[in-house]
């Protein structure tokens, strides 16, 4: 019955059909859970944004340095983010299995574990500062690397900071709470404006004054998570302990997790930068296209990120419960409720597109190619992109994350590099080419994914 009648009950969930769940989450739930990660992820974006245009009036070389090192440390947030995803799904599991002690274990384990790697990664970063500056960014000027070591020997400080916060963000979705990381961003993103303002404007710091706002900024808000998760009348809490005992088979379900989503995004941050380096050989126009087309298709796919998050917390619950019918009836709803706040925000982007290109001094030609880069983006994001992304997440909360890795990575180079080439290169469609490449590997993961879930291979992945 579920296969016969795929199209209709894969994208829209009717009341006739699911009035008879015992649902583990209603709508108040779901709005609670999504409303707030939408705001928190515009947030980041908006804050980013106003960030570079501070760390601007130190110089070009003082932008280039942040950069660089800001690309190396956004690997780092994909590792505890993927390790706070593992965490999430097992410790969601539990909760759904009504094994709320383990799930509670399971958020010690991940905290400690997860801090004591970041203490790893921050002497690991020191270790090779020289290595990574002086060969993997290639030849770079005096200047720059002089602003990017200062940037970098402030900057990593703050890696425990990340662990602790990329960890406890996850597990407050996993409780269904998003306002927490709502306001502790909004807190974080404030103080670093602040500090910005009277560390380069002020004292003319330059990059290491951006450096250490940002360092603040990350430990103020990782330790008010620290003080949030110890409240024990909460469903998840950190024990008030500084006796740490690994559990190495809570520590194996959590990295089972982990790995495979860290390894995705990693690679997936390596082919931005290949493809960085493509779009730079058709010329400033392309380049200046692109880099606007990246904002706003960032700000385009803000209300589905957040929906992909919130899959995580809900599916891995439905999982644990072992109520396979509600599985599919969640997932079911949030892709409809993807697709349908997608069509709204991509479509009120491409109409406002006029007067967002009127904000940048463009040449036509920049401005013509801008155009048709955001076209292919939003016509992709409304059609493909539900399937693409949220759909892989109820894949790895039900822990067939392997298999949602091997696609998407096999995906990547064969279709958003290798095509992005082909497109580009060969069939001399130009920078276009890469957004092109971008339809095709969004329509082969929706394409695999939906088989997988048809197929029910899902059902036989067990975490717990």
């Amino acid at each position: 019955m579920y296969r016969k009648s795929f199209p209709i009950r894969f994208l829209f969930c009717t009341e006739e059909v699911n009035t008879y769940l015992n649902r583990l989450f209603n709508r108040r739930d779901l709005i609670r859970l999504i409303v707030p990660l939408i705001v928190d992820l515009l947030l980041t974006l908006l804050v980013g944004m106003i960030d570079s245009v501070m760390v601007s009036s130190a110089g070009e070389s003082a932008v280039s340095g942040v950069s660089l090192i800001d690309t190396v440390f956004q690997l780092i947030i994909y590792i505890f983010a993927a390790f706070g995803t593992g965490g999430a799904v097992v410790a969601g599991q539990y909760l759904g299995a009504d094994e709320t002690k383990n799930a509670r274990k399971t958020t010690d384990q991940l905290l400690w574990f997860s801090g004591l790697c970041s203490l790893v990664i921050m002497a690991v970063v020191y270790g090779i500062r020289g290595v990574l500056l002086g060969h993997v960014f290639g030849s770079i000027t005096e200047e720059v690397y002089w602003n990017a070591n200062r940037y970098l020997l402030v900057v990593a400080l703050s890696i425990p900071a990340i662990s602790v916060y990329e960890s406890g963000a996850a597990i407050f979705r996993t409780m269904g709470n998003a306002k927490v990381t709502m306001y502790l961003s909004a807190l974080m993103n404030l103080i670093n404006i602040c500090g910005n303002a009277v560390l380069i404007y002020g004292a003319g710091w330059g990059t290491v004054g951006a450096a250490t706002a940002t360092v603040i900024a990350r430990y103020v808000a990782a330790g008010w998570m620290i003080t949030l998760l110890l409240r024990q009348n909460q469903s998840l809490f950190l024990t008030r302990s500084l006796h740490f005992t690994p559990d190495r088979a809570l520590i194996r379900r959590i990295l089972q997790i982990g790995i495979p989503n860290g390894v995705e995004n990693g690679l997936f941050q390596v082919g931005k930068i290949i493809l960085a380096s493509l779009i730079a050989s058709f010329g400033t126009s392309a380049i200046a296209a692109n880099a606007i087309c990246l904002t706003i298709a960032g700000i385009q796919v803000i209300p589905g990120s957040a929906i992909s998050m919130a899959a995580i917390a809900v599916i891995a619950r439905c999982v644990g419960a072992g109520d396979e019918k509600q599985v599919c009836y969640y997932n079911r709803l949030l892709i409809s409720v993807s697709y349908l706040v997608l069509v709204i925000f991509c479509g009120a982007f491409w109409l406002a597109m006029p007067k967002i290109l009127s904000w940048y001094n463009l040449t036509a030609e920049t401005a013509r190619l801008t155009r048709q880069m955001v076209l292919v983006h939003t016509l992709g994001a409304m059609i493909i992109w539900p399937l693409t992304f949220v759909l892989p997440s109820s894949l790895r909360a039900a822990g067939d994350v392997g298999f949602a890795m091997i696609a998407s990575v096999i995906s990547m180079f064969v279709f958003r590099l290798g095509a992005a080439y082909l497109f580009a290169q060969y069939f001399g469609a130009g920078a276009l080419g890469i957004w092109l490449a971008m339809l095709c590997d969004w329509g082969f993961r929706a394409i695999v994914f939906c088989l997988r879930w048809l197929s029910g291979a899902w059902k036989k992945k067990h975490i717990l």
